[in-house]
């Protein structure tokens, strides 16, 4: 049974909320008043993201996981259909928001190891940030 969709009147406020509760310099506590996200709306913010990824970049050649929220299969290419991917991407979810918003690229997730790539095409950042999060990022 397929996942249901996450609206942009869901999706956006979450994810709003969540990158207002993650900063890049300290991993998510910045020492300010902002609350930290509670997991409701970080779990509604990783799979509305990794939706719009799904949906940006249509293809079943690499596998984004974002653990413990969600994983989605995208970019063109040929489809995986057994066992472990050949390309998988893996990150915690305050990367992924970051990433997904543009607070935090690519190559800085990679040479920070804050991001695990595995695979010839497990590279997102031509898809990454996400812009059509409604300016919630860059």
């Amino acid at each position: 049974m397929a996942r249901a969709r996450i609206s942009a009147e869901v999706g956006v406020p979450a994810f709003r909320a969540a990158l207002a509760a993650v900063s890049v310099d300290s991993g998510g506590v910045d020492g300010s008043d902002r609350p930290a996200a509670d997991r409701t709306t970080m779990a509604t913010a990783v799979r509305y993201s990794l939706q719009r990824l799904a949906e940006r970049a249509e293809g079943n050649t690499v596998e984004v996981r974002v653990p413990p929220y969600g994983a989605v299969q995208c970019i063109p290419g040929p489809r995986h259909t057994r066992g472990t991917p050949p390309n998988v991407v893996e990150m915690d979810p305050t990367t992924w928001i970051e990433l997904a918003s543009g607070r935090l690229a690519w190559s800085q997730a990679m040479e920070a190891a804050r991001v695990h790539a595995s695979g010839t095409r497990a590279d997102l950042s031509a898809e990454l940030p996400i812009r059509d999060l409604a300016g919630a990022g860059s």
